[in-house]
């Protein structure tokens, strides 16, 4: 481990304005590359005080051997050149997004001398025209094949486009007209390019126009009785609306803008892009990448815009881009798309609206990539195998712990506090075996007294239960109720995790030691830098990143907190104060939300007369006139709540 005071630039050294820096490790490779507005102020954050950095920024600085730099003009510049040593260098401790699947695009080959009309993957080509990405291949050709009717383009290989010039033969395409057949001299080379170039406009978006000549057309051949056109013109214009039906329809008309939203934990981040153009969702893709740098919401936003579009230009970039958070240089940022575009385009957040609505579906979907990420690895038995021989290396455990059993506390401002007991066997939920304790003994801020508790009356009741029928079997079998199922607190686990870090592990520990419970391992595992913490140890164990065992565990800890946030909230919704109207005797829920819909809040309903009561569907005059009553004889202080939302209405 190197230090960083060994190869720190001498003061003066660095200049004050924009450039790019590189730090290389002991072998001269490329490990970290970042730009700044001030090369000096940015590279003296990483020589502070090590135990003020950032556990990865740390990690860093202490592998890295040497740091150089390159001034650059502009921002702009800075941002360029960024992305460029990215990319060559592939550095290890940068932000790498990598796809979680290989993207098909509808792509146009506008650089031969006959376009065609093809599905591609991979690296983009010059000269090419792109559309997508899709989902799936079979997207692309469902819709290919709905518009080779309208625009008969080549979509053949050249060996075949070369075998039917040579006999003269058109392919099956070219004979039952979803081909013009310019490997036969049907139509010649301009004609085909315009063909390709009008396929090309109706896919960016240019729909209207064309359909509207067609429907003129269709019935200009009408008056002129030409009726077998005009039906194979009304048959063309079906198969356009129906390959439009495939994109549905989510801004108005003519909007082309990408919308971009993330999804992340400490670990790893998730991106999902929808690319819009003329209103309508063009192509979907997604990221996934690994945090091995100290980055924020706008960091990852950043690297996200330079990953879509820094071998893009032109039509490629929209004039808008929707994104959850600003680049911190959302200047440079911006003067890059727009030189990227050769047009002004806007960055920006959606604040309301249909852009604001197609954006939560976008987090929706990045959230949904997210947690399949972690499913797919939590899944596989290899995987998980290696898990819990991981945790049993790191914690020095004699065999793997094939159960888990995990505790969070959970309170609001002192009050209702509650804690969770989550149950992991074999590296997978066990959700049967989930238990939920209220803590009463106490109230207030006291998460180690709290977690002290829990772990006493979780295995007091197993020893209780193990008392009561002796030792266990041989064959392992457990106690069991009158009705053949185990008991709730009959398993024993073999390792414990705590929510928290030391002070809550010598909690659990000293509460199992009281109880002379020795053969149950304890760790804590510390949400802000997911340190792995052991009683009476100074210092934490620190897994690898990229470690199966340390996401098991953070699995582990996520889904204990989950639980205990689900049953703490339950317990504050029960204790919220009631509106007034669940004293008027016979006034069931619907009704009581027709009362609030229609009035707005308890306090206009109060003031109402009782014609106006009597207005609201399914409240009678008598009804009306027991409501008023409730109101008089109730005191008035106390807030109405709506019971369903919990808002307080007044």
């Amino acid at each position: 481990m190197a230090d960083p005071s060994s190869y720190r630039p001498k003061p003066g050294q660095i200049p004050d304005s924009p450039g790019v820096y590189k730090f290389r490790d002991e072998h001269g490779r490329v490990i970290y590359v970042g730009k700044a507005k001030s090369l000096r102020q940015r590279l003296a954050n990483y020589f502070q005080d090590l135990a003020s950095l950032h556990p990865r920024t740390r990690s860093m600085v202490t592998t890295a051997a040497s740091v150089e730099w390159t001034v650059v003009a502009t921002e702009v510049e800075a941002l360029q050149l960024e992305y460029s040593w990215i990319k060559e260098f592939d550095p290890r401790f940068n932000v790498k997004y990598r796809d979680d699947k290989s993207y098909p695009y509808l792509a146009v080959t506008l650089n031969e001398e006959f376009p065609r009309v093809q599905v591609m993957r991979g690296a983009k080509k010059k000269g090419v025209r792109y559309f997508g990405p899709y989902g799936h291949a079979w997207a692309i050709r469902e819709t290919v094949d709905l518009m080779l009717r309208v625009f008969p383009v080549r979509t053949c290989s050249a060996g075949v486009f070369k075998n039917a010039a040579r006999t003269g033969r058109p392919c099956l395409l070219g004979y039952i007209g979803k081909c013009s057949a310019p490997c036969v001299g049907r139509v010649d080379a301009e004609d085909h390019r315009e063909l390709a170039e009008d396929f090309c406009d109706f896919m960016a978006g240019r729909t209207g126009a064309y359909i509207r000549r067609l429907e003129k057309d269709m019935q200009d051949a009408a008056e002129e009785m030409e009726y077998e056109r005009a039906a194979r013109l009304r048959d063309d214009i079906e198969a356009l609306k129906r390959a439009m039906e495939k994109s549905a329809v989510v801004l108005a008309d003519a909007t082309d803008a990408d919308l971009i939203a993330l999804a992340e934990d400490e670990l790893e981040a998730a991106v999902q892009i929808f690319h819009v153009r003329g209103g309508r969702v063009r192509g979907q893709r997604g990221w996934v990448t690994d945090k091995v740098e100290a980055v924020t919401s706008a960091g990852l936003v950043e690297h996200a815009l330079q990953q879509l579009y820094g071998e893009e230009s032109g039509d490629a970039v929209p004039k808008e881009v929707l994104v959850p958070a600003l680049p911190e240089d959302e200047a440079a940022v911006t003067a890059w798309l727009t030189a990227k575009r050769g047009a002004h385009v806007s960055l920006r957040i959606p604040q309301r609206g249909d852009k604001r609505a197609l954006m939560e579906t976008v987090q929706r979907n990045a959230q949904q990539s997210l947690v399949l990420h972690k499913t797919k690895r939590a899944s596989d038995l290899t995987t998980r195998s290696r898990a819990l021989e991981e945790i049993a290396a790191a914690l020095d455990l004699d065999s793997a712990p094939l159960r888990i059993e995990c505790f969070d506390i959970s309170h609001l401002q002192g009050d209702d506090v509650v804690a969770s007991m989550v149950v992991f066997e074999d590296g997978l939920a066990r959700k049967s075996e989930y238990r939920r304790f209220q803590i009463k003994g106490f109230e207030g801020q006291d998460d180690v007294r709290s977690m002290h508790e829990v772990i006493t009356r979780r295995f007091r009741r197993y020893l209780s239960e193990k008392e009561k029928t002796g030792e266990w079997a041989e064959d392992g079998e457990v106690p069991a109720e009158d009705d053949g199922r185990p008991k709730k607190f009959a398993y024993p686990p073999q390792l414990v995790v705590v929510d928290g870090g030391q002070p809550q592990v010598a909690a659990a520990k000293k509460a199992m030691d009281e109880l002379g419970i020795d053969d149950v391992a304890v760790c804590g595992l510390a949400k802000r830098l997911e340190e792995v913490w052991l009683p009476d140890d100074d210092d934490p164990v620190v897994l690898p990143r990229s470690s199966e065992g340390l996401y098991l565990l953070q699995r582990v800890r996520d889904e204990a907190h989950r639980f205990a946030i689900q049953y703490q909230r339950s317990k504050r919704n029960k204790r919220i104060r009631s509106s007034p109207l669940d004293a008027v005797p016979g006034l069931g829920e619907a009704r009581k939300q027709a009362l609030i819909k229609h009035f707005g809040s308890v306090k206009k309903l109060r003031s109402a007369t009782i014609d106006q009561i009597c207005e609201v569907p399914g409240i009678g005059r008598k009804t009306a006139e027991t409501i008023l009553a409730a109101f008089a004889t109730a005191e008035p202080a106390a807030p109405a709540v709506n019971t369903a939302t919990g808002e307080i209405m007044e």
